[in-house]
């Protein structure tokens, strides 16, 4: 693992979380920066991996979950971006999203960054890779948890309806 890069990807994901999150007040940017490191970390750790083997069944479940995640990802930004309404930063919307995607879950791009690391996991799955894995499904959670707080406080009984009406990550499981 290149410890240059680690160092210059981290100070990247602290400046992000800050302008994007925690500077206006939406503290879901904490623990959502270690998702994001934890990620980081798989990727370096990982990286000497990802051609190997191209056609092994991990190789063929990875592939499929990073491109399952980039769809969720690409699809939840533009909805927020189209439908959201929102001011200079993305997050910042001011329109409740409930179509698309985000008819059947709420949180699409936190569901993203799991089969992110999920997909990563898989390139060399070992224990450290395992142990990052299992730091990212809670960080998920905890900033998906937090961030829920955050839309309730905004949108209200409105919010809270479509908590109701959606699960959390896994369309009508979870």
């Amino acid at each position: 693992m290149n410890p240059y890069i680690l160092f210059i990807g981290t100070i990247f994901i602290i400046i992000l979380s800050w302008f994007i999150s925690v500077k206006h007040g939406r503290y879901h940017g904490i623990p959502r920066f270690f998702v994001f490191e934890s990620i980081l970390i798989l990727v370096l750790l990982n990286a000497d991996m990802w051609f190997v083997s191209p056609l092994s069944p991990l190789q063929i479940a990875s592939w499929i979950l990073l491109a399952v995640s980039g769809w969720a990802a690409v699809s939840g930004f533009l909805l927020l971006k189209r439908l959201g309404k929102p001011d200079e930063n993305f997050e910042n919307t001011s329109r409740l999203v409930k179509s698309g995607l985000y008819r059947y879950i709420r949180h699409p791009l936190y569901f993203s960054l799991f089969l992110l690391a999920s997909g990563i996991i898989l390139k060399d799955p070992a224990k450290l890779q395992l142990l990052l894995g299992i730091i990212t499904t809670v960080c998920v959670y905890l900033t998906a948890r937090m961030e829920e707080g955050e839309m309730l406080a905004k949108f209200g009984d409105e919010y809270r309806e479509y908590m109701r009406e959606s699960k959390m990550f896994i369309p009508f499981i979870l």
